[in-house]
Order: C-alpha cells, then structure tokens, then sequence
C-alpha cells in the first residue's frame, strides 16, 4: 500500500531527460538507457518472486487513480468520480472472489512457485480470522479496505468495551451496562446475573447464529436487493459483472473439486506407493511419471484459473467488459443489452451490437476484440503497438550491442 502513496505524492523522482529521451526521440543517451534497463530489470526480479496480494492491491489503485485523473480531464471531476466508484465497487466484487477462490486452492498453491506467497499471505488471512473468533482484541491490526463488514464491527466492539487498568477485566461502556453499575449493590445482586447471561451467553450465541445464516445468505440477499429491487439505481457495470460472478460460480466448484480429488491421489495414493517402494534400490518409473503429470495439471489449471479471474478484475476496475461463450449470454438474459446512452455504462459490448445489427454468424465466435470493442482494427490501439514495438526494439538493441 505505501508504493501506491508514494505515486499518489508523486514522489518518485523522473527527470525531464528520462521522459524525452524515452518517448519522443530517437538517440538516447547511454545514462537513460541504463537506468530504464535497471528499472525494467528490477521489475522482472520483483514479479519473478512472486505475487502477493499486496502487489495485486498497490496495481488497482494505481490504475483507479490514472483512471479518475483521465477521466476527469475528459469530463469533470464529479463524473470522474462517480465513474471510479462503479469501476471499484465491480472490482470489489471480483477482489472478493479472488480471495474465496485463493482460499479454496490454499492448499495446491504451495506446489506453485510463483504463487507460493500468495498462497501464505492467505492463509495468513485465514489464521487472523479464526483467531479473531477467539479473540476479538485482536481484530484491529487486520481490518482491510475490502471487508467494511469488520470495520463496522471493531468500531462497535471498541466503542462499547474497555480494559480496567487496575484489573485487566473487559468492562462494558454501553447505556444498558452504565444504568445496572449505578445500581445499589441489593438489586445489583439480583439482576448481575441475568445480565452476565445475557451479554456472556445469549447475545454471543445469537450474533454467531447470525453470522451463520449471513456467510451462507449474504451474496444472494446483496445481488437481489441491489441488482433486482434496486435495478433502476444501479449502474449496468455493476449488474453484468455480478451477475457473471454468480453464474461462473458453479463451473468453479466443479473444477475446484475435480482438483481436490487430483491433489488427493497425487499426495496420498502416488505417494504412499512411492514411500512403500522406498526401501527398495529404484522407483517405479511410472509413478514418478504420473506424480509429476498430475504436478504439471494441477499447476496449468490454477495459473489459468487465477489469472482469468485477474483478468476479469482488471477489467471491471477499467469499467470494461469482456465475451466468455455461453457464460456473457446467459449473464444479458437475466439484465439485458447495455444502454448506449449513459456514459456510466462502461465499454463497449462488441457482441450485443453485432446481435442488434442481425448480423449473420455461421461459426461460434470466440472473440471479439481487446475489451469488447471489435476485431475491426483500432487507431489507438494500433498506435500503442507500433510505439511499444519501437521501444521494444531500441531496448533489444541496445542490450545487444
């Protein structure tokens, strides 16, 4: 979080030398060749040890911060403003299901390398979590941006309770507490011990009930107060990429499942015979062959998974939208068609104009261009090709010679 500040402040320092001798000029010097060299080194050191979702976190409000500076020189700052809202709130949404998914591969990622750290950062999650149960004390060094559910929590706890200095017991500062401790000590011994059952015993068992009925109710009690009731006051953004999320959700625990019961064979069957052969002058070559087939699978199935899921967030924090057959047409049937006359709408929906325009398709189209725009050849896009084509060029040459 402190690098996106740091950006925010501007205080990275990039002298006027460095911009021009980058983008506008053709004979660089050696000094800013270097420098940009050491630069781009650096980053590739840095994302080869690993991601971690701080990283994840320092990129998107960086791109949210470009994104609300963009914008407001497009329009003003109010609209800019409100267009970076939809575009956090939908990456919220994805943010979240990043982290259900990273939990239920928490396990199978420390057989990644590269997201071995992921893997840690969110178990560590979850260890705070739990302790947190146990020990509500502790809940402020893990309140996060992306949990306001915890936030409101550990200001109510904090506000109602405080430490005895003199005894170290947890004393209760609401009105309910306060009017019993100005009671005379006759009718303190005749309530105290309703009240000690009701604070020690009732209310701790009915917020846990809640909390149940919440962690198995709460993402469709959202989508449908917010998407459905409130249909007419939210921003289509938000509706297409929820609704996505939901239905995407059910592909997901079969594969999530289906490597599961891969992880198990590989761990307990393929290595119980490994360990059984142990003792003898050489391993069954096919079981090593099999342990590291299963390996390779399970490694290609989480990259793919984590990173469309990654995909999918960077798009939605660019207030964009992307084409998944059958997934994007089964999401619209349930909220329809973009309007074309809100600039809060987002980006383009290449596929709905095409089924608008009765376009003739004879083969399923897969895609439909970089963030839904088309295939038809963009202006801006091709000039950032050819530009970083250029640069990639002059740093190839420079690191030949």
């Amino acid at each position: 979080m402190f690098y996106s500040f740091r950006l925010f402040l501007f205080l990275i320092h990039i002298d006027q030398e460095t911009i021009v001798n980058l983008f506008w000029t053709e004979a660089t010097s050696t000094i800013s060749i270097i420098t940009f060299n050491s630069i781009i080194k650096s980053l590739v050191q840095h994302v080869q040890d690993g991601l971690t979702l701080t990283d994840i976190e320092n990129t998107l409000f960086f791109l949210l911060f470009l994104r609300f500076i963009i914008l407001a020189l497009r329009y003003n700052l109010k609209t800019s403003f409100y267009i970076t809202c939809i575009g956090l709130f939908a990456g919220y949404l994805w943010y979240r299901h990043l982290i259900d998914v990273t939990l239920m591969y928490r396990q199978m990622l420390m057989k990644v390398p590269y997201f071995q750290k992921l893997g840690a950062s969110i178990m560590e999650l979850e260890s705070n979590s739990a302790d947190l149960a146990v020990n509500d004390s502790q809940i402020g060094s893990t309140v996060h941006w992306y949990n306001p559910g915890k936030v409101l929590y550990y200001s109510f706890i904090k506000g109602i309770t405080r430490i005895d200095p003199s005894t170290g017991h947890k004393c209760y500062i609401d009105p309910i507490s306060m009017f019993i401790s100005n009671l005379s000590e006759t009718n303190q011994a005749k309530i105290l011990p309703i009240y000690y059952k009701i604070y020690n015993t009732i209310i701790p068992r009915f917020f846990e009930t809640i909390r149940e009925f919440w962690n198995q109710l709460s993402g469709i009690v959202a989508y449908a107060a917010i998407t459905r009731i409130g249909k007419r006051y939210c921003p289509y953004l938000i509706r297409w990429h929820w609704t996505f999320l939901l239905i995407i959700g059910f592909v997901e625990q079969i594969l999530v499942y289906f490597l599961y019961r891969l992880m198990y064979f590989q761990d307990v069957i393929i290595q119980g015979r490994l360990a059984a052969t142990a003792t003898q002058t050489s391993f069954d070559p096919s079981l090593i062959l099999q342990f590291n087939t299963l390996t390779g699978l399970l490694t290609f199935c989480i990259i793919i998974h984590l990173g469309s899921i990654i995909l999918g967030l960077f798009h939605a924090i660019c207030g964009q939208y992307f084409y998944v057959p059958f997934f994007v047409e089964n999401t619209e049937l349930h909220i329809g068609p973009r309007p074309k006359n809100s600039i809060y709408s987002g980006g383009q929906t290449a596929w709905q104009d095409e089924k608008q325009e009765n376009v003739d398709r004879r083969f399923a189209k897969i895609w439909y261009g970089w963030f839904g725009t088309g295939t038809k050849e963009n202006v801006r896009l091709s000039y950032v090709i050819r530009f970083v084509r250029k640069q990639i060029k002059k740093l190839m040459k420079f690191l030949l010679n």
